[in-house]
C-alpha cells in the first residue's frame, strides 16, 4: 500500500513524470545542480516502459543526422557517460562497430556513412574492404564487399545504468514516486498543481518524461497536440553464452531511409543478440513477440555469422520505441509555464540520456533559478550484474548461487528486494540481477526464488510466472 506525501513535501523546484533512462538522467543532472527534484512514475518499477527493451549500445552518434537534437544530445551524452561510469560501477565493453555491406548498392552508400560520420565528430571512422572486415570478424559470411569501421562504439548494461543515475540523484536528495501516474494539470502563475494518483503535488518547473506516453501526458496538461507517438515494435532474439565469443565487434547493416536494420553483437552479459526488427502498430504497451519474426531474426543473425547454427536461441523479447512523426526528438520548452517536453526519444535514448539531461538542465538552471550544487558529489555504485567485473558469487558471505545460469547470489536478490530502491516485480527483480534470464529461464532456480521473494512481489512469484513475458 502507497501512503500519500505529508504536506509540507508536496511542493518541488521539478517535478519529473516518468522513470526511463531519460527520466532517471534528468533527476540526476537536476540533483547535482542543486534543485529540489521528484521523480515520479505510474509503474511498480523504473524502466517499465521503453526503456526496458533495448539493444544496449552506446552510439557515437556516427549516423544520427548532423545538426539535429538527437546528433547534439548522443555527442554530449557518449562523452559524459565514458566519464563517469567507472565511478558508478558501470561496464563499458569497448567493442567497435562494423556496417557490412553485402552488395553494390549497399557499397556505394559507405564512403556518405564515412562523411557523416566525420560532420558528427566521429573522426575516426574510416572505411576498409573485404579483407580488413573479415580479419576483425573470422566468422563473417560469404559476401562481404566492404564495410566502415567505427572504433568508439561501445555496449554497455542498459537496466544498470539508470539504476546508478537514480541512485546518485537520490544520494543527493532527490525523490521518487512509484505507482503515480499524473492525471491533471495546472500552472498557477508561478507553479504547477497536479492531481496524481498518490495525492496532490505541487512544481515549479515540470519535466514531461513519459516515453510512449508522453505526447497523451502533454495534451492532458496543456491542451496541444505538436506530436504524436507511433509506437514501433522491435523484437530481439538472443543466443546462448556459448555464441558470444562468435563476434567481439556490433555489426550493424547499411540502414535503409526506414530504420537501421538488424544488429548483431555481444553483450556485456556474455551473449549474443539479433534484432531489432522494426514493425508499427498502434499499442504502446503490447511487447509480445511474433514467431515469423523471430525466425526472420535468426535466419538473418545466422547469414552474417553462419557459425551461429550450431548454438541456441535461449531468450526473446520485444521492446517498443516511442518514434514520432518527426526524424528528431521532440524537445518542447514552455518557459511561461515552465514546462519541459521530451518527446520522441527514440531508440538512442541511452545513448543521449546524459546529453538530454545537460540540456534540461541548461534550460531550467539557465532561466534565472539559480540552486546551490552540493559542496561534493557522491558516487554510489551500482551491484556489478555483467561478465566485465568481479560479479557477487566471487565474493565470500553471499548466501550462495541461486540462478546457476546467471550466477546469481541469494545477497544479490536480498539487496535487490531491501535495498534504497527495491524491487517489487519479478521484472523488475531480473533487471537488476539477471536472475531467471539465462539458459533454462528459470526452470531450475524458480522454487528457491518463490521462497525468498514471498512477501515481495506483486503479483507474487507463481503469478507472475504465468503472465506472458514483455
Amino acid at each position: 500500500m502507497n501512503t500519500p506525501l505529508p504536506p509540507h513535501d508536496r511542493i518541488f523546484d521539478v517535478l519529473v513524470v516518468g522513470a526511463g533512462v531519460v527520466g532517471c538522467a534528468v533527476t540526476r543532472g537536476l540533483a547535482l545542480e542543486g534543485a529540489r527534484v521528484m521523480l515520479v512514475e505510474k509503474a511498480g518499477d523504473i524502466l517499465d516502459g521503453a526503456s526496458k527493451g533495448n539493444s544496449a549500445i552506446l552510439h557515437t552518434g556516427f549516423d544520427a543526422p548532423p545538426g539535429s537534437v538527437e546528433q547534439a544530445c548522443i555527442s554530449e551524452g557518449y562523452r559524459e557517460f565514458r566519464e563517469i561510469h567507472g565511478r558508478l560501477g558501470l561496464p563499458l565493453l569497448k567493442t567497435g562497430a562494423l556496417v557490412v555491406a553485402w552488395d553494390d548498392s549497399q557499397a556505394e552508400r559507405l564512403p556518405d556513412i564515412v562523411l557523416r560520420a566525420h560532420a558528427n565528430g566521429v573522426t575516426d571512422a574510416e572505411h576498409i574492404g573485404a579483407d580488413t572486415a573479415a580479419a576483425l570478424v573470422p566468422g563473417l559470411g560469404p559476401g562481404v564487399r566492404s564495410a566502415v569501421r567505427i572504433p568508439g562504439e561501445c555496449l554497455v548494461d542498459p537496466w544498470s545504468t539508470p539504476l546508478a543515475y537514480l541512485l546518485q540523484a537520490r544520494a543527493h536528495g532527490a525523490g521518487f514516486l512509484n505507482h503515480c501516474e499524473v492525471r491533471e494539470g495546472r500552472f498557477e502563475g508561478d507553479r504547477w498543481c497536479l492531481s496524481t494518483s498518490r495525492g496532490e503535488l505541487r512544481t515549479r518547473w515540470l519535466v514531461n518524461c513519459a516515453g510512449l506516453y508522453g505526447d497523451i501526458l502533454h495534451r492532458r496538461l496543456t491542451g496541444e497536440t505538436p506530436f504524436t507517438i507511433r509506437p514501433r515494435k522491435g523484437q530481439f532474439v538472443i543466443y546462448d553464452k556459448s555464441a558470444g565469443r562468435m563476434t567481439g565487434t556490433i555489426l550493424l547493416p547499411v540502414p535503409s531511409k526506414t530504420t537501421k536494420g538488424i544488429v548483431v553483437c555481444p553483450t556485456v552479459f556474455g551473449n549474443l543478440l539479433v534484432g531489432p526488427s522494426a514493425e508499427e502498430q498502434d499499442s504502446r504497451d503490447n511487447a509480445e513477440v511474433d514467431s515469423e519474426i523471430l525466425k526472420m531474426l535468426k535466419s538473418v543473425g545466422e547469414s552474417i555469422l553462419p557459425g551461429l547454427n550450431r548454438h541456441d536461441v535461449t531468450a526473446v523479447y520485444a521492446g517498443i520505441r516511442p518514434a514520432t512523426e518527426s526524424g528528431d526528438y521532440r524537445i518542447l520548452t514552455d518557459r511561461e509555464r515552465q514546462y519541459l517536453c521530451l518527446g520522441g526519444i527514440r531508440s538512442t535514448g541511452l545513448s543521449a540520456a546524459l546529453g538530454i539531461a545537460r540540456q534540461a538542465c541548461r534550460t531550467i538552471c539557465g532561466n534565472g533559478h539559480r540552486y546551490s550544487p552540493p559542496e561534493s558529489i557522491r558516487w554510489p555504485r551500482v551491484p556489478q550484474i555483467s561478465d566485465a567485473g568481479e560479479r557477487d558469487w566471487m565474493r565470500p558471505g553471499n548466501g550462495g548461487i541461486v540462478c546457476h545460469c546467471e550466477l546469481v547470489t541469494r545477497r544479490e536478490i536480498e539487496n535487490a528486494l531491501n535495498g534504497p530502491l527495491p524491487v517489487r516485480s519479478l521484472a523488475g527483480l531480473k533487471r537488476r540481477t539477471r536472475v531467471t534470464m539465462g539458459r533454462c529461464q528459470g526452470f531450475y532456480c524458480s522454487a528457491e526464488l518463490g521462497e525468498l521473494t514471498a512477501g515481495f512481489l506483486d503479483p507474487p512469484m507463481d503469478a507472475a510466472i504465468r503472465q506472458p513475458a514483455s
